[in-house]
């Protein structure tokens, strides 16, 4: 008795062409994100744009018109400025104590930064903490703790407790800023400047500032961006002194003078100049 075997042959897979290109579906999830970024934008831009287009309103008095009445560039005049009394003291004081308290925090929180970032010592931790608390903590308990450390020491308030005041919250901007340059630093670079024959001086100034420079420039702009408009703890410590804010604080009970806005505006535009030129030094040393 004979046996059949038989073989099946595999089936030939059909041949077919690559599979036809489907393009992404758009969907209008994607225009989420840029909406809710360029909403955003304008909610901030919007109130700059408002104090620099009415600045340019020829509102006819001495107090601010929300009502458009005309361009006019009176405002801007050097004897429109100082008809408002006091405010050009004022001015000046802000940028007094906005420049002294700045050059102070800048080199203290550069020095602090690198310490907490180059080298172990006891109270590390407590000095992080402290920097923080000093961020994160509101601006009445600074304002009221220093006031009452000033009234306990019998210092007078004034021009001088101001800056010490605004030095003191400014530290920890900078440092915090600085800090985070230094954290990508390469060590490398100044252990091979050393072996190249420069002393500690010579490193820090030719290698190790140029590199977290941005990071002291960006900290020195915080600072002077705080402290030209601190309002709650300048007015705790600011005794008989009157800086802009404070200034402001006082006019607008009886009305907003049009000085006020070409204030805000010159102020705003000087931050604008210095960022750019910033940016611009930076691209140039690159």
């Amino acid at each position: 008795m004979s046996t059949t075997v038989t073989r099946e042959l595999p089936r030939e897979t059909p041949v077919t062409g690559p599979a036809p290109h489907r393009e992404p579906k758009k969907r209008w999830t994607r225009f989420i994100l840029p909406v809710y970024s360029g909403l955003v934008m304008f909610y901030l831009v919007v109130p700059i744009l408002v104090m620099i287009v009415f600045s340019f309103n020829d509102s006819g008095y001495k107090k601010v018109s929300f009502r458009w009445q005309g361009f006019t560039t009176k405002w801007y005049a050097p004897s429109a400025l100082t008809a408002q009394p006091g405010l050009s003291n004022a001015v000046k004081n802000s940028l007094i104590v906005a420049v002294i308290s700045t050059l102070i925090a800048t080199v203290l929180g550069t020095l602090m930064a690198l310490a907490l970032v180059r080298y172990r010592f006891r109270g590390k931790g407590t000095t992080d903490f402290v920097l923080f608390m000093n961020i994160s903590a509101p601006e009445i308990v600074l304002g009221a703790s220093l006031l009452s450390l000033f009234i306990t020491f019998g210092v007078p308030r004034g021009l001088m407790t101001i800056i010490i005041a605004h030095v003191m919250f400014n530290i920890a901007y900078v440092a915090v800023t600085v800090r985070a340059r230094l954290i990508g630093f390469d060590l490398a670079l100044e252990e091979a400047a050393q072996d190249l024959g420069a002393n500690a001086w010579t490193t820090f100034r030719r290698v190790t500032l140029p590199i977290i420079f941005p990071g002291v420039i960006a900290g020195a702009l915080l600072a002077f961006a705080l402290s030209i408009d601190d309002f709650v703890i300048t007015n705790f410590n600011a005794g008989a002194t009157q800086t802009f804010p404070l200034w402001v604080y006082g006019v607008v009970k009886v009305g907003i003078p049009p000085q006020v806005f070409v204030i805000g505006t010159l102020i705003f535009m000087g931050g604008i100049a210095l960022a750019i030129s910033t940016v611009v030094l930076q691209r140039r040393k690159a």
